[in-house]
């Protein structure tokens, strides 16, 4: 047996369903999903519903991740058209602004570029706005940051000419900073038909291999790795509308530790994307005397029945991993 102490990996990108989705995840099992992943530390997006965007959604929320999470959380705010004049207030209790600038739910859609302008010049410059990495958009975005000076996180890369796009804004000395999933690092749109139609829905969807090879290929451009863990039954992703999305927390860090057997990164470089760099763009507070310990030897199948996700299935299914 091969045992490596890690730091406590952090998530900067996860959706555990509460308050309003409950059936699909909660605090209590989405932490458990993490802590059998190596997660010490989630951040939760603000998509549920109500979505959380004013003082009484976000307190509230705040009060159930208290009761149940089980490891170190943090949440973000979501920037609507009604709450531009109190988001700011909020942010010293947030790790974030999420921006929705095309399909999302509800009320958190930004349906212009002003009110987006609006809420990054308001917004704190030691916290970032975060965006969907969906190209116009995403340069829309980039283009706010210039004029306001907004500090930028850009979330789930996955095609070749969003690495460009960043690329072409880093150079040209904006802050901005992004992450990529496993999935999108691991599974390209030929996998679909294994996986299932519905349960290979998923935002950004699956790109082709062309584009898994240049987010690959690009990992020094990639602050972060997050697992966009989105869980949903499987009797929703088996509907006639099946809603998009992957469970991922436990499955995430043998993926990861794939990367480093591959050659593509270091295993600190792998520490740096899941600890260091996430800890240091949301201003997290460190987590002394914690740890993880990595048998990587062990190999074990991927069984969703056997996950601690609520979902209770994953993409990766039958997937042998170490």
């Amino acid at each position: 047996m091969t045992t490596i102490r890690l730091p406590g990996l952090i998530d900067p990108h996860v959706h555990l369903r509460e308050p309003g989705a409950t059936h699909k995840e909660d605090f209590d099992s989405g932490t458990a999903a993490a802590l059998a992943g190596g997660f010490t530390c989630v951040l939760d997006m603000p998509n549920n519903q109500p979505p959380i965007t004013d003082a009484a959604t976000l307190q509230a929320k705040q009060a159930a991740a208290c009761a149940k999470a089980r490891c170190d959380y943090g949440l973000y705010l979501g920037a609507g058209v009604d709450n531009v004049t109190g988001a700011a207030a909020l942010a010293p209790q947030v790790v974030g602004l999420k921006c929705y600038l095309d399909q999302t739910f509800g009320p958190l859609r930004l349906d212009t570029l002003e009110a987006l302008v609006q809420h990054a010049e308001r917004w704190p410059r030691e916290s970032p706005l975060l965006v969907h990495a969906e190209s116009r958009s995403m340069a829309a975005a980039i283009l706010v940051a210039q004029l306001t000076g907004a500090r930028l996180h850009i979330c789930h890369v996955s095609r070749a000419e969003e690495i460009d796009l960043i690329r072409r804004a880093r150079d040209k000395g904006l802050a901005i900073t992004c992450e990529a999933t496993p999935h999108h690092l691991f599974l390209t749109a030929a996998d679909a038909a294994t996986i299932g139609a519905g349960r290979s829905e998923v935002r950004p969807r699956l790109a082709d291999a062309r584009d898994r090879a240049a987010l690959r290929a690009h990992l020094a451009l990639i602050d972060c790795f997050a697992t966009d863990h989105a869980p949903h039954t499987l009797a929703e992703k088996g509907g006639a509308n099946p809603p998009p999305g992957f469970p991922g927390l436990e499955t995430a860090l043998p993926l990861y530790l794939e990367l480093v057997r591959e050659g593509l990164l270091t295993l600190d470089e792998l520490v740096v994307r899941t600890v260091y760099n996430p800890r240091r763009i949301f201003s997290l507070p460190e987590q002394p005397d914690t740890w993880i310990e990595v048998d990587t030897e062990a190999e074990w199948v991927v069984r969703g029945a056997e996950l601690h996700t609520r979902a209770r299935w994953s993409p990766f299914e039958g997937r042998r991993l170490r």
